[in-house]
């Protein structure tokens, strides 16, 4: 009788968390892709460059979706330089307008 209370308590901690992962994915804060698939090669955030500047100091181009990020880390953390649609920032002229201004 004890194993039976032990099995339904253990079936009750799976349903609860099964529960809570499909909650989770009804929010949007959640989601499964399946990256180990054949053909499989989109990434949703890559570091596409690097640039060191001093040991602690650094600029990351860095590819989130279809937007670009510039940012620049330091010793007290990172900062958000610029952001831009991909398209944009791969023919260079997005990098321009944050140079110049």
């Amino acid at each position: 009788m004890e194993l039976l209370w032990q099995m339904a308590a253990v079936g009750f901690v799976f349903l609860m968390l099964a529960g809570t992962l499909w909650w989770f994915r009804g929010r949007g804060m959640l989601s499964f892709r399946r990256s180990f698939a054949a053909g499989s090669t989109f990434r949703v955030m890559s570091a596409e460059c690097r640039l060191h500047l001093s040991p602690q100091h650094a600029l990351h181009l860095v590819r989130l979706g279809e937007r670009g990020l510039l940012v620049a880390t330091h010793a007290g953390g990172c900062t958000l330089i610029a952001e831009a649609p991909w398209r944009e920032l791969a023919q260079g002229r997005a990098l321009e307008r944050a140079v110049q201004g």
